[in-house]
């Protein structure tokens, strides 16, 4: 019954885990998975082996594709769920589960299995891109921990690539710890790299996932010296004419030929954080290129989206800054994803698909498998999932559908540092293969359709 790994196997063989201390994850749920526990063991059915799949039924309003990111944190997050003595002791001083479920709780260890698309993937609506086989009772009470990560963490990515798409080669920086939770900022951080941005102001997130970081001053420090110039000269004494200047807490045009006095033709870049960034950029490059500073280049921030970096597309604008927009999901702060049993064992033995027919929430049951199904130029054209079956390939087609935990066990090279930049790697692929769409920034529908294979009765 269980999902089998396909194409794109983990590379790091030898993988250490990051060395990080992540928190224990076992209460980072909703009460209603424990007492639907509770409840289960109490029937006999708590111990029914079980198919749950995490998928997004549409993609946000006007998306053209999504992208998968927070598959590693989830595996990380899952070595720490366990139920310690201080977190049952609540769950019993509460009232909210019995002695028999405290004593489950207690010697809980995942032992299923887990499958699904593998980060950086982009996805449709209703592509499996989470699948958990296990009994009922252990896949249950990992439901909001799956959500809220794949949730949040596929947000961040998939604006992340709209914004890298718009940018069109020039670099993005991701910079917007300041405007979210901290825990929140690290994973957005970690997710914009796989979705393309080049990198982030975010230390923890380079100390926890090695991503490359960025920073130098803002007006705060430019406003504590006597002058600007002051604040120049000591920055660059302490960073190097490599730096980056903020050219715009007084007059730009000073400020630029400021930062040329005081760094020469060796600075770094000048930084442009208000006013109509498009016009500004042009004559900035202008009076640089008028100074001799060719090599200087041209930094812009200030509430940047996918929509302001496509604007700037024609100004000489050599990387961006994006904070709030980014870890906010330009307007798509979660991707929309559920968790549903989809199959589940009988008393025979057997496995029988269930799945909710409510009104526009309804579910496709059975275990899945999928496929991009590729013209003969490897342009992706349908996302095929097979119920019960994996999809005809014609040979060209390429499997989706990865494995990341067997029988309980992570499988190696799905967590840390090199499973990020993996991760960025197989985004740019991934997009790659889609049609020229993908890169349009007007509302439109996904850019192919999802379609279902069955095998014959």
């Amino acid at each position: 019954m269980t999902n089998a790994p396909t194409t794109d196997p983990p590379a790091a063989a030898g993988e250490v885990p990051p060395t990080v201390n992540m928190p224990n994850s076992a209460l980072f749920t909703d009460q209603y998975e424990l007492t639907m526990l509770q409840a289960s063991l109490h029937s006999g059915a708590a111990h029914r082996r079980s198919v749950f799949e995490a998928f997004a039924r549409r993609l946000p309003a006007g998306r053209r594709y999504g992208v998968v990111a927070g598959t590693g944190r989830l595996l990380e997050a899952l070595a720490t769920f366990r139920f310690d003595d201080a977190q049952l002791a609540f769950l019993s001083d509460a009232g909210i589960v019995d002695d028999t479920t405290l004593a489950w709780l207690a010697d809980f260890r995942f032992t299923g299995s887990i499958s699904g698309y593998a980060e950086g993937e982009a996805y449709f609506p209703n592509s499996p891109i989470l699948t958990v086989e296990s009994a009922f009772a252990e896949a249950c009470i990992l439901e909001t921990l799956i959500l809220s990560i794949l949730n949040h963490d596929s947000a961040i990515a998939s604006a992340a690539s709209r914004m890298t798409g718009a940018a069109a080669g020039r670099p993005c920086i991701e910079m917007g710890s300041r405007r979210t939770h901290e825990e929140a900022a690290v994973a957005a951080a970690r997710a914009a790299i796989i979705g393309g941005f080049a990198s982030t102001s975010n230390l923890e997130a380079g100390r926890r996932y090695g991503l490359p970081t960025v920073g130098t001053a803002a007006h705060s420090f430019t406003l504590l010296h006597d002058s600007e110039r002051a604040a120049f000269e000591a920055q660059v004494a302490a960073l190097g004419r490599g730096t980056s200047l903020l050219v715009d807490t007084y007059d730009v045009e000073q400020g630029v030929r400021t930062a040329v006095e005081v760094a020469g033709p060796e600075l770094g870049a000048v930084r442009l954080d208000s006013g109509d960034l498009v016009a500004q950029a042009r004559w900035v490059r202008e009076l640089l290129d008028d100074l001799g500073n060719h090599s200087t280049k041209i930094v812009v921030t200030s509430d940047l989206d996918e929509f302001a970096i496509g604007l700037l597309a024609s100004a000489p604008v050599d990387s961006y800054g994006v904070g709030t927009s980014l870890v906010t999901g330009s307007g798509a702060p979660t991707a929309g994803m559920v968790y549903k049993l989809v199959s589940r064992q009988d008393d025979d033995g057997t496995f029988i698909s269930v799945a909710k027919a409510a009104k526009n929430k309804a579910s496709v049951g059975g275990l899945k498998q999928a496929m991009r199904r590729l013209d003969e130029h490897g342009i992706a054209q349908v996302e095929v999932v097979g119920i019960g079956i994996s999809p005809a390939n014609d040979g060209d087609d390429r499997p989706l559908v990865q494995q990341f935990v067997k029988d309980g066990v992570v499988l190696p090279g799905w967590t840390g540092a090199e499973a990020v930049h993996r991760a960025a790697e197989r985004h740019t692929r991934s997009v790659a293969e889609l049609p020229g769409a993908v890169r349009r920034l007007q509302r439109g529908e996904p850019v192919i359709p999802t379609e279902y294979e069955e095998a014959a009765s």
